[in-house]
């Protein structure tokens, strides 16, 4: 990531799409690698099309991801296809809730999320008043554990290391050896969390909810703990980004002053500022679909097994949108962000992430609690400074903030 930044690889890619777009025309950029044949969508409108098709004719199943998250969770819903698709999806949905505002759990989420924050600005205070990404991210383990598996899980960092190494090895995709002991250890101790179906946390909404036979519930729990990873990278970005733009510091600061904070609210101007750090930075850049049949692109065709690879920032970053490099929340709130195609901060279509309400729900409440009565200043500011436009790639892991009672 250090070097991504430095060689502003997202701004060098966008700059290079859009050259591309400008040489070849509108149409899916097409070429053959190893042997297979891919497509790269240049405009929102065909993005749009290929997310609006899942499962059939563009399936979320792609070859890489089907060898990638298997390492983990082979019976998780994004490497599923057919009837078994449809039937994990419905079960996600229900138990996450899918388009519900505040999820039936939200009580004890603000309550875990307050908690966590709460000693982490307390021990910071007592050290050196530092949050870095190392600290940042093992409370939010801590408050994830919570969240889906229960108070008791909340030290088990044991089992965060058992998936953090199932992952590492599934980013190799098909060059990496299935690890089965390791995912035998780590599912044996995922379940027996699982088991005690703690009311409040998703493992409870999990063992009340029924389950089609074709749906493991323990299956589908993987992928939930391991894309809170990607909701402590935005939420992250999202504080360094507030602790440099004072007005929008303001305005959070204006929501939560007449918010109980203690209870779950929704804190819109909040999440606002939560979707747009996914906007200028997405945590999954690139959105992967194959075809599973021929498709017809204007005058041709594409055969069918065709992976589709739609480059996220080439839209959230598109020179003609007037916010393109901008911290601008207000787009989430008056219609903006609605209207335009190209934004798709939680994929978009029949896959769109099942999780979204409940991410901003956690996300919110972490910033709010944050924020609530501190202050945070971000070493090295300047290249988040609202007068210049903001960079394109944005490495997590270098964000330092000095926390400071308000």
């Amino acid at each position: 990531m250090a070097l991504a930044e430095r060689c502003a690889v997202d701004r060098r890619a966008t700059a290079l799409l859009t050259g591309l777009r400008e040489r070849h025309g509108p149409g899916p950029l097409t070429l053959d690698a190893a042997g297979r044949a891919f497509a790269v969508p240049l405009t929102a409108e065909d993005a749009a099309r290929v997310l609006a098709g899942a499962p059939d004719p563009y399936s979320p199943a792609t070859r890489e991801k089907r060898a990638a998250l298997e390492q983990f969770q082979p019976h998780g819903v994004l490497v599923s296809q057919g009837g078994a698709r449809d039937e994990r999806r419905a079960f996600n949905e229900a138990v996450l809730e899918y388009r519900t505002r505040l999820h039936s759990s939200a009580p004890a989420v603000v309550r875990t999320v307050r908690e966590e924050t709460g000693k982490l600005l307390g021990a910071v205070t007592a050290d050196d008043g530092e949050i870095d990404w190392r600290r940042f991210h093992t409370m939010w383990n801590r408050a994830v554990r919570r969240i889906v598996l229960g108070d008791a899980a909340r030290d088990d960092t044991a089992l965060t290391a058992m998936l953090d190494r199932l992952r590492s090895a599934g980013n190799w995709s098909f060059a990496a050896p299935r690890r089965t002991a390791l995912r035998d250890r780590f599912e044996r101790r995922l379940r027996a969390h699982l088991d005690r179906a703690e009311p409040g946390a998703l493992a409870g909404a999990l063992a009340r909810t029924p389950a089609a036979p074709g749906v493991d519930p323990a299956g589908q729990v993987p992928h939930w703990l391991f894309a809170f990873d990607a909701a402590a990278i935005v939420a992250f970005r999202a504080l360094a980004l507030l602790s440099t733009h004072s007005r929008q510091e303001d305005q959070v600061r204006a929501e939560t002053a007449v918010a109980d904070l203690t209870e779950p609210s929704l804190l819109p101007y909040t999440r606002a500022c939560v979707l747009e750090s996914v906007r200028l930075w997405p945590t999954t850049p690139f959105l992967l679909r194959e075809s599973v049949r021929e498709t017809r692109w204007g005058s041709g065709a594409l055969p069918a097994g065709t992976g589709f690879l739609i480059y996220a920032p080439l839209f959230h970053r598109d020179g003609s949108l007037p916010y393109a490099d901008r911290f601008t929340p207000e787009i989430w709130l008056d219609g903006t962000a609605r209207d335009t195609e190209a934004l798709m901060p939680f994929s978009a279509g029949p896959a769109r992430c099942p999780g979204e309400d409940l991410v901003l729900l956690v996300t919110s409440t972490a910033l709010a609690a944050l924020l609530e009565r501190h202050r945070h200043l971000l070493e090295r500011p300047a290249r988040l400074r609202p007068d210049r436009p903001l960079p394109h790639t944005l490495d997590h892991f270098a964000l330092r903030l000095a926390a400071l009672p308000h």
